[in-house]
């Protein structure tokens, strides 16, 4: 691959999509137990690496002055920030391939997600070879959105609907875990059984695998409010990450006690490795998150192509309060259909002090619950109608 045609707009692009999609594909190795996507994130980790070298190359030739240096230092801070995200993700997948220990309750509560990612590889025989995405019409038919496509050793990144996929395309979607079985289905590949989840009584483990899920859901909910912060240079948003990257600092320190406290009770060390390197890489992806907002923190503007790869994305921050006239009292985030219906994804709700992150859909929305979701622009006014009110402002 070379770099003539490609600008710093392009390469901060191409960072920001594979490093979100190594923290979704790595915490799917954990979910499946699965070698094959923890590879995927080692193969991605490659791409970054050379996407990040690139960046801070050309970073430097861009800059032929003082005031050049200072534009760019953004920019740079971006991409460490991203390079450490690839980093921790890297980690996590280590954890799969190296068989580190991973309680089976870990399994069990990512499985309370309400959506899950897949890899499926199009066998010769399918049903999709051929088809443009939109004539697939895989959210209709399996609830599964693609996210990204492999060819070789090319990558697509959120694949538009004239996308047609072809023979041995390996595709990566989200959507609930039903789902899953479903485009294994049509992409001619075997059923994947997940097994009963394991009944058991509370223990030590039980608890640090709760806190676990919770890190986990923390940091995946900072890097969105991070992006969102950086594109629309919002303190507010900002802070809300340095509020997360606290709490994932507290919650690394609960997980910790509780993983001594099961060795007390009689686990096996060796099958505790696992989590620990879990909560560490967490914790690491919750300050790479808090490390990009640090562009915020001044008066200046970051670098203008700082916003143009990010607006990329298409997506915006919209927070809101349920009101007592709002159509969302009462109901729960399932019965909203807030992803289906408006695009929108509820990233965290705040009911009186605390924060709940990847919330289930089986949360009853109550009047003074406040939500941050994310989305595209055009569902922001259906957004307002359903809660009652209108998006925060920086000032609130």
């Amino acid at each position: 691959m070379t770099t003539d045609r490609i600008t710093v707009k392009d390469l901060l692009v191409e960072a920001k999509d594979v490093s979100e999609l190594m923290v979704d594909l790595a915490y799917a190795g954990i979910f499946f137990g699965d070698d094959d996507i923890a590879r995927e994130v080692l193969n991605l980790r490659e791409e970054l690496t050379w996407v990040v070298q690139n960046l801070r190359t050309m970073a430097m030739l861009a800059a032929r002055s003082r005031e050049d240096a200072q534009a760019m230092a953004g920019v740079l801070r971006m991409v460490a920030a991203m390079d450490k995200i690839g980093d921790a993700a890297e980690d996590i997948a280590r954890v799969v391939l190296k068989e580190l220990g991973i309680p089976p309750g870990l399994r069990d509560d990512l499985r309370h997600a309400e959506e899950v990612i897949a890899r499926v590889r199009l066998r010769e025989e399918n049903a999709l070879s051929g088809k443009s995405l939109e004539d697939a019409e895989l959210p209709t038919e399996t609830g599964m959105w693609v996210i990204a496509i492999r060819r070789d050793v090319s990558w697509v990144f959120g694949p538009e609907g004239n996308e047609v996929l072809r023979p041995g395309d390996i595709i990566f979607a989200q959507g609930p875990e039903e789902g899953v079985n479903l485009l294994r289905e049509l992409a001619g590949a075997p059923p994947r059984s997940l097994g009963e989840p394991v009944s058991r009584t509370l223990t030590g483990l039980d608890r640090a695998v709760d806190v676990m899920v919770e890190m986990k859901n923390a940091s995946e909910v900072a890097v969105g409010l991070a992006y969102s912060a950086v594109l629309l240079h919002d303190k507010g948003l900002a802070a809300e990450v340095g509020a997360i990257e606290d709490a994932t600092d507290e919650m690394h320190h609960e997980l910790e006690r509780w993983v001594l406290r099961s060795v007390q009770e009689g686990a096996e060390p060796d099958d505790l490795r696992g989590l620990l390197h879990l909560g560490f890489a967490s914790e690491r992806i919750a300050d790479a998150a808090q490390e990009m907002t640090r562009i915020t923190e001044t008066e200046e503007i970051p670098h203008p192509v700082i916003a143009e790869a990010l607006a990329e994305a298409d997506e915006i921050v919209v927070q809101a309060t349920v009101m007592d006239d709002g159509a969302a009292a009462g109901r729960t985030l399932r019965a909203l259909s807030l992803r289906t219906e408006l695009g929108m994804e509820v990233l965290a709700v705040k009911r009186a002090d605390r924060w709940t992150y990847r919330p289930r859909g089986s949360l009853t929305l109550q009047p003074g619950d406040r939500l941050i979701a994310i989305g595209p622009q055009d569902g922001v006014q259906d957004m307002e109608d359903l809660f009652g009110m209108r998006t925060y402002d920086e000032e609130d």
